[in-house]
């Protein structure tokens, strides 16, 4: 038994964005949240459900999953990969606007509901030692959360060292599915819950189409190489800062190399994610570059 990789993020759309398997990310939401009993999510409406991609037509953004509950809460759940630059700032631009556009201008402010964000990070981005941390809004002077609206939650998958036999908790099984599923041969004992085991035989490759194949394989490439793209960008900076450290005879030559050779390689790279058809919000991503910026480079080499 074989398992796709829930990092990926057409996996990670099709694993949890499925409208007829909402179980999957009701039970996800209800562990992050620690949520049980009365208080537990019961149903929700998936705002932009999975739908299998063609190469060709990748004109949709994969970048989150976004649903609401009866109550009218949206939630917000993105897989980040990379470390790009501004990536907090584009949480709470995501988290904000998901907010300000429950209603138009003009309208009453009480019918604005709650908003909460779950940003699952392939890497550590926070201070504190726990996998899982909450940021809320809170008054300094007596801790209480007075402004409720917005709340974030991460997920830091470096931090969870747990193996198999130390799972705890629902929430912990969660974040071994997330890290591990792509390692492993057979399904883990104890995954009784119905949104887990949906989850696992969502991943199972025999399940996938030849056609979601090519797209989740396509997609792990295309991954490969921003990736290689980066680090030659960032190998060429410190050359080129090496070398204009030299010839200046300046300390500083080598960071203005390293930044002006990082951001070159970075353009060079969106340039090519362009061309392939990637959507800008998808090539801002991981290449780090604003979105306004992607969006006004042209697609053909410079001469």
């Amino acid at each position: 038994m074989r398992f796709v990789d829930p990092k990926n993020d057409v996996a990670f759309k099709k694993i949890f964005g499925d409208e007829n398997h909402k179980e999957v990310l009701i039970s996800f939401l209800n562990a992050v949240l620690g949520l049980q009993g009365e208080h537990e999510i019961a149903d929700i409406q998936i705002l932009n459900p999975y739908q299998a991609p063609r190469l060709e037509f990748l004109k949709y953004t994969l970048l989150d999953i976004q649903a609401t509950d009866k109550r009218g809460v949206t939630f917000i759940v993105e897989m980040q990969v990379e470390e790009i630059e501004g990536y907090k700032k584009r949480f709470q631009y995501y988290a904000a606007k998901a907010y300000a556009g429950q209603i138009e201008r003009g309208e009453d402010y009480p019918k604005l509901n709650q908003v909460i964000f779950i940003g699952i990070l392939n890497f550590m981005a926070f201070e504190s030692k726990a996998y899982l941390s909450r940021h809320f809004i809170l008054n300094l002077e007596t801790k209480e959360q007075d402004l409720r609206d917005i709340e974030f939650y991460f997920i830091e998958l470096p931090k969870f060292k747990k193996s198999e036999t130390e799972l705890a908790t629902l929430l912990d099984k969660w974040i071994y599915f997330i890290k591990h599923a792509p390692n492993l041969q057979i399904i883990p004992e104890n995954t009784n819950t119905a949104g887990l085991q949906s989850a696992y035989a969502i991943a199972e490759r025999f399940r996938w189409s030849r056609q979601e194949m090519e797209v989740y394989d396509y997609w792990s490439m295309k991954l490969q190489d921003e990736r290689g793209a980066i680090a030659v960008a960032t190998r060429r900076a410190e050359q080129l800062g090496e070398t204009r450290g030299e010839a200046r005879g300046e300390a500083r030559g080598l960071e203005t190399g390293r930044k002006e050779g990082d951001k070159a390689g970075r353009i060079a790279a969106a340039r090519a994610m362009l061309a392939d058809g990637m959507e800008a919000a998808m090539v801002a991503k991981y290449t780090g570059l604003n979105v306004a910026d992607v969006t006004e480079l042209p697609t053909t080499p410079e001469q």
